[in-house]
Formats: C-alpha cells, structure tokens, sequence
C-alpha cells in the first residue's frame, strides 16, 4: 500500500487526518495550505486531496470541499505514521501505583478498566480469564441451611469462585472439613478444567475402592468445579458514557444503534479473544471487524497474563477519530503493568 503514496501525498494525509482528529470537520485544501509545512498553492493541496479520495484513503461526508479519513486512511495512519512514545511519567505513575494497590484479581481488572477509561475518555474494556483455566489452591465448603452448601475455590490473586450446591445426602460439618482438605490436596494448582477431570476420573474408579466419605467428597467437588461463567460476563465495559462527548455520536439514530452494538458482547468476545490468541495487540479499526463496524469504532486491546499463560486481553473501544498516538501506548503499557503485578501477587 505503501508504494501508492508519494511523499507529498503521505504528509498531506498525514495533516488530513491529525486535523480531522482534532477538531472533528471536513479538512480543506484552503486550510492545508495555510500550514507551514505545505510550500504549495492551495489548488495543488486540491489535486492531492482528490487523488487521496480515488485511492479510498479519504471521502466527502457530504457536498463540503473537505474530506475525513476513510478506516482506510485509518489504517495507513496508524501502521506508517503514528510516532509512537512512551506514556507521561504521570500516566505511567498513576497506573502502576493503582494497579500495585489492589491485591484480588477481580479489583486488580476493575482498576485496569477504569484507570484506561480515565485517561484515554473512551470506553475501556477487560476480558478476564476464562473459568476453565484458573488455578485454585484450595476447595472450601461452608454448610447452610437444610440441604445446601456453599462451596469456595479460593486461588492466587485473591481469585474466588463460589457456588451454592444442593446436595440429595446428608453431610455434616466435620465431613465438609474433611473433604475440603481431600479435595484440596487432589486438586491443587491445576486448572478448573483438569480438575473436573480428576474428579471423573476418580469416579470412575472401583467404588469398592472408597468409603462413604470420600465419595461425598468427590459428589461435593463435582458439584464444586461445574462452576461456569456466562461468556459474556467476562467482558467487563466501562465508561460507555464517554461516546456522548463525540460529535459523531449526537445523532439519536446512531447512538442507539451504537449502544445496541456494546450490548452484543459475544461480538466483543470473540473480537478479544483474537486479540488473547495473537499474543500481541491489536488495532480493529472500524469495518474491519464485526464489532468495530457499526458505528465507526476503533477497538485497541493487548493481552496481558505470564510468560507461560495469556489470561485475558485490556484496552479501549473509542471513535475512529481517536488520538492514536496516545492511546495506544496507553494500552499497551496498562497491559504490561497488569502482567507484573499479576504475576508477583
């Protein structure tokens, strides 16, 4: 793509784009060329921006002489000119030191979300990890009133998934305390998944092989790790308020088809789940995602987890005519701060 530009023609989509990215309106040739930068005549800035508008990096919105960048010019933008920094010393402060305060998981993703959506403006986004792959150091059952118990998977983070089980046999307290230790043991640090596994295959065994208790306990742990979490609830958004600050976005029609679209989070889902399989970020730019299409939205995430282990993915959802070279370093940064402190917890 590259090589269909000229010098001149990138510096003049280059201003086209910054403007418009500013300001929000049809940028001009009259206004081009009254920048420092451009030594050419207004008429010349005219042809430029026409040959732009032929190659799909630009397009009219309406019978102004201006032009706005097209997810085309987007692209081109963000891939060959963005000049990417690292974020403020401020910034940077402000999300390590609230990150580093929390101490569970859950807290620790909540202030990701609303630290980026702080300083971004945009809406900000979290994918927390999948059920199946957390690790849990201990199984917990608590007895409540008549047939039911409260059963806790308590793991590193502070991480906590509980479950109220109706069990159809009588348990007494001391059994739940000796099957949490039984189930403790059998299932520790290995992820959710595994773990219901064990426990299949553990009752699949001879049964002559177990007394009553251990298969309560198995019962129990069965009951235990069938914990699941709706898909889209692990597709945490906040700040959704900040689209009613875009011009682009005044229009009734469109703001209820936009927030229609953050409603569909299985969308969102799998678009975060591409970004948590590429290992690395990545910048949906409007049509070039389902998600990102309606409404001329740009989604920026970046996986964050250990070296051995992707968890989940953080960034923003924000107009296309987002400040780039802001944003994502923000991203990016929160993503690899979150890593560490998840990491050293």
């Amino acid at each position: 793509m590259s090589e269909e530009l000229g010098d001149r023609e990138k510096e003049v989509l280059r201003a086209v784009v910054q403007e418009y990215i500013t300001t929000g309106g049809p940028v001009g040739s009259h206004h081009l060329s009254r920048k420092s930068e451009f030594e050419v005549s207004s008429a010349t800035l005219r042809n430029v921006l026409a040959d732009l508008e032929e190659l799909g990096f630009l397009e009219k919105p309406h019978t102004s002489a201006g032009r706005v960048p097209t997810d085309r010019g987007y692209r081109f933008y963000v891939d060959t000119m963005v000049r990417l920094k690292d974020p403020a010393p401020k910034d940077r402060e402000l999300i390590h030191a609230g990150l580093v305060q929390e101490t569970k998981l859950e807290d620790i993703l909540g202030e990701a979300s609303r630290i980026l959506h702080s300083l971004t403006r945009h809406a900000s986004v979290v994918l927390t990890p999948r059920p199946e792959a957390a690790v849990f150091y201990r199984v917990e059952f608590l007895r409540l009133r008549e047939n039911r118990v409260l059963a806790v998977l308590v793991g590193p983070n502070g991480q906590v998934q509980n479950k109220v089980i109706t069990v159809d046999f009588p348990v007494t307290s001391d059994e739940l305390l000796k099957a949490s230790n039984y189930l403790s043991e059998l299932l520790r640090e290995v992820p959710l998944e595994e773990a219901r596994e064990r426990i299949r295959q553990e009752m699949d065994q001879e049964q002559a092989l177990y007394n009553a208790l251990t298969a309560k306990a198995l019962k129990l742990g069965a009951a235990a790790t069938a914990l699941q979490t709706p898909e889209a609830e692990r597709v945490l958004i906040e700040g959704t308020g900040s689209f009613l600050e875009q011009p682009e976005f005044a229009d009734v029609e469109r703001m209820r088809a936009l927030f229609k679209t953050l409603d569909e989070k299985h969308k969102l889902l799998l678009l975060l789940d591409r970004v948590q399989r590429a290992r690395e970020m990545q910048i949906f730019i409007g049509a070039e995602s389902e998600f990102s299409a309606a409404g001329e939205l740009t989604v920026i995430a970046s996986p964050y987890g250990s070296r051995e282990q992707v968890l989940g993915s953080v960034g923003v959802i924000g107009p296309t005519r987002m400040n780039y070279q802001r944003v994502i370093p923000l991203v990016n940064f929160t993503a690899q701060v979150l890593s560490r402190v998840l990491e050293q917890s």
